[in-house]
């Protein structure tokens, strides 16, 4: 009998020394691998960062060994989620400073305000998250109150979209802002109404920029931990891959100093804002590409926010009438812009909101990419379009959209856009039916950083209260496969990335979650409440 069972043991061991030992092996899973097929598996085994082979636990098992063993016992696994569209460092910035999110009046952001200044006593007070449209009075404030509490501080409070700010009279004062101050592409909101005239302290989108001139630098000390408080939130949440939208070559070159010494993990693709020196040295430069980092995008402004009316409409606000919203970058000069990146490798990538800022940026796209394959270019939002604009995007546009924006806007978008006008809204199926795809993001910190919010709102149209039961304009909603698809291979392809990751195959980069549910069978309800259980990059758990 000893020496049958010994004979047993060696034959066991000889078998996994013929086999091919690997860094990783995971079994018994519900594995979706996004492929073309969208098929599922049950086991790969991962080397040297990437997935070698993919197939059923009995085929890997008979192939491959590993010190690292893992059996899923069922559990769901996707390929690694990818943001298409967010603020990556400036989410870790707005851990420094007043938060002001979820705030339901103006007197919650001042007891904040007041609250955050008793420990930590600045001298230059920043807060960031604020929304009037959340508060029973739906107008934006006036600073008299921040001046009464704050008359030698600068106090600056940035909209929840960051296409506004609510300043006090000592920031007017540092950036040499008075009455007789113009500034094209945006507006300084003055007041002559209910008991108060002057400068209300409303800033919106260009006017900002004089602000953000007084503003302290944060030191690179700061800088290094914003980028690695949000790359854990990130993690944290199963995003592996995030879309920056809007950095300065300052902070790309600390990123990629950051992952090059293995101090940073998520990988980033950079879009570079559109500044006259980012312009010079990207353009001129080339595509920057390393296994964490890539910069071949230009961000550009053509308009500003529908909350904040900053978005450009071809007729005007329903609820403003008159008015019509401000071009941050005129028609004429993103044609121009496009024409020059056109003529280099770089995409180019137009955060558009307002009907009439989607159609100058769509005329432009169409007109110098004219006879050129394979550019990707991205349209950021495409929050409302007019019928006729939908049908530019059947020439390779690639829509940039975030879900969770039509389930926070949902409450108050009638009122700015009208009954008619709002059909061209937030319509992700329409867009995937004309572009053959959609890339799919937060815009966090303007939202939240949760994908799981992302994938519920594009399936059910949702709040995370359930409301509307039915679902908000449901002719728009995505299938959970088109939503996966959206957060992973579709994403990778708007970045020029799709033979490297976005799905669970062979050859590519290891990059993987495994869920505490099967987001693609249980109920919409319990889809928000899903979590990320483990984030692999590389075939490393971060």
């Amino acid at each position: 009998m000893k020496k049958l069972l010994l004979l047993i043991a060696l034959v066991l061991t000889s078998c996994e020394y013929f086999k091919e030992k690997v860094d990783l092996v995971i079994i018994n899973a519900n594995i979706y691998t996004v492929d073309n097929d969208f098929s599922k598996a049950e086991a790969f085994a991962v080397h040297d960062g990437k997935f070698i082979a993919v197939g059923t636990t009995e085929e890997i098992r008979s192939v491959y060994t590993s010190n690292q063993l893992v059996d899923a016992d069922g559990k769901t696994i996707t390929p690694g989620l990818i943001d298409a569209h967010c603020h990556f460092y400036g989410l870790g910035l707005k851990q420094q400073e007043v938060d002001l999110v979820g705030t339901k009046s103006f007197d919650e952001v001042l007891l904040r305000i007041g609250e955050y200044q008793k420990e930590n006593s600045q001298d230059f007070i920043l807060g960031d998250g604020w929304d009037q449209n959340d508060w029973e009075i739906k107008e934006f404030p006036v600073k008299t109150r921040l001046d009464s509490m704050f008359p030698d501080i600068p106090v600056v409070l940035e909209r929840i979209d960051g296409h506004a700010y609510l300043v006090n009279q000592k920031a007017l004062d540092l950036a040499g802002i008075d009455w007789s101050t113009k500034v094209e592409g945006g507006e300084i909101v003055k007041k002559w109404t209910g008991g108060y005239s002057g400068i209300t302290g409303v800033l919106i989108d260009s006017p900002m920029s004089l602000i953000d001139s007084i503003i302290p630098t944060p030191s690179r000390s700061d800088r290094i931990q914003a980028l690695k408080a949000a790359e854990r939130q990130c993690l944290n949440m199963g995003l592996t891959t995030v879309n920056d939208a809007g950095l300065d070559k300052s902070t790309i070159d600390l990123i990629d100093s950051l992952q090059q010494n293995d101090e940073l993990a998520i990988r980033v693709y950079a879009m570079v804002s559109n500044t006259p020196e980012n312009l010079t040295y990207y353009l001129d430069k080339g595509p920057l590409k390393t296994d964490r980092l890539h910069v071949r995008s230009i961000k550009v402004y053509a308009d500003g926010s529908l909350g904040s009316r900053g978005a450009v409409l071809k007729t005007e606000y329903t609820d403003q009438p008159g008015h019509l919203g401000a071009m941050i970058t005129p028609a004429a000069e993103i044609e121009t812009l496009a024409k020059r990146i056109a003529a280099t490798s770089y995409q180019m990538n137009t955060h558009a909101i307002g009907d009439s800022a989607n159609a100058a940026v769509l005329r432009a796209y169409g007109k110098v990419l004219k006879g050129k394959e394979d550019r990707r270019w991205k349209i950021e939002h495409a929050q409302v379009l007019d019928v006729a604009d939908f049908d530019y995007f059947e020439q390779g546009i690639i829509p940039s959209v975030q879900p969770t924006h039509a389930t926070s806007d949902m409450y108050w978008v009638e009122d700015r856009l009208g009954v008619e006008r709002v059909k061209g809204a937030y319509a992700y199926k329409k867009l995937l039916e004309k572009a053959g795809i959609v890339a799919l993001g937060t815009d966090f910190p303007v939202e939240g950083v949760s994908p799981f919010h992302t994938f519920y709102a594009a399936v059910a149209r949702r709040d995370l209260a359930g409301f509307p039961k039915e679902g908000y304009q449901m002719n728009n909603a995505l299938s959970r496969e088109e939503a996966l698809r959206g957060m992973t291979i579709w994403a990778a392809y708007s970045n020029f990335e799709e033979n490297e990751k976005g799905s669970i195959e062979k050859g590519k980069l290891a990059d993987f979650v495994i869920y505490d549910k099967d987001i693609m069978q249980i109920p919409l309800g319990e889809i928000p409440s899903t979590t990320a259980e483990l984030t692999y990059i590389d075939g490393i758990p971060r």
